[in-house]
């Protein structure tokens, strides 16, 4: 990903440190939590900004009242993270959630009832095998078939994308208890190996090769209106997380395509990767 900090994104509060008022030396935590929400204030029942997820870092430069203000480790992305959600980090990551969700186990068999659940793209340290499971650090279970290598990539980014299909909507997220048209975007590249940035402005301005917005369309371009991205999973189709339904939807394009200017919202550009 080319650098967040471009002249287009310079002052951008979300993104530049100086915009946002951070200075001095960061303190490195983890978060601990399958997932933590980031808000641009804090404010537990303010809009969400984003969402990070088990085992990502985040620099902390502040603490306020049970909130910590810094920047993500995955996309740069500036906020509030709730401080019980973090933690220090302890040892470094060996695998990732490679489904959209994944039990966890207190002990290595499905008969166990479940304490918790990650998330796609979350980061685990594994030290042992036990059977059918992976022994996490924290000493709980995750199926082995579950995980990945750290270095282990998907190669079909819109097949990642499919498997949020009929996720609840949710403005700010990225898992599949709720996502919304970016974080959809963002977990399929990452899923795949590479970086995207947060929002879908950001993912329009850093993001791929631009096209004519009446060009042959193909499988994983990825088409922007004002405030919004799909991803083609065809030259016809088109798979989004969007407002219509409140959830993600694969639906023919040139559908869409209409329904999005009867409301006056036009393609601003077609970008592949």
């Amino acid at each position: 990903m080319p650098d967040p900090l471009s002249e287009k994104f310079r002052g951008d509060a979300r993104l530049d440190l100086d915009a946002a008022g951070l200075t001095g030396t960061p303190t490195d935590m983890v978060v601990e939590a399958a997932v933590a929400p980031l808000k641009s204030a804090p404010d537990p029942y303010g809009p969400l900004g984003s969402t990070l997820l088990h085992g990502e870092a985040f620099a902390v430069y502040e603490t306020v009242e049970g909130w910590c203000r810094g920047r993500a480790g995955s996309d740069g992305y500036i906020g509030y993270v709730p401080a019980a959600t973090l933690g220090e980090p302890r040892d470094a990551p060996t695998h990732a959630v490679a489904l959209p969700a994944t039990h966890l186990y207190a002990a290595p068999t499905i008969k166990a009832e479940p304490l918790g659940m990650l998330f796609l793209n979350a980061a685990v340290t594994v030290t042992s095998d036990e059977g059918a499971f992976h022994r996490l650090s924290n000493g709980l279970h995750i199926e082995r078939t579950h995980l990945t290598p750290l270095s282990h990539t998907e190669a079909d980014f819109a097949a990642v994308a499919r498997m949020f299909h009929h996720a609840p909507y949710l403005w700010g997220g990225n898992t599949v208890q709720g996502i919304d048209c970016s974080g959809l975007v963002q977990m399929a590249m990452h899923r795949c190996g590479h970086a995207a940035p947060r929002d879908s402005d950001m993912q329009e301005a850093m993001l791929g090769e631009a096209l004519a917005t009446d060009s042959d369309r193909k499988r994983g371009d990825l088409v922007f209106w004002p405030g919004h991205v799909g991803i083609m999973t065809g030259p016809e189709t088109i798979l989004h997380a969007t407002e219509h339904t409140l959830r993600v939807v694969e639906e023919p394009f040139p559908a869409m395509r209409l329904r999005l200017a009867a409301a006056g919202l036009n393609i601003t550009s077609v970008k592949r990767l």
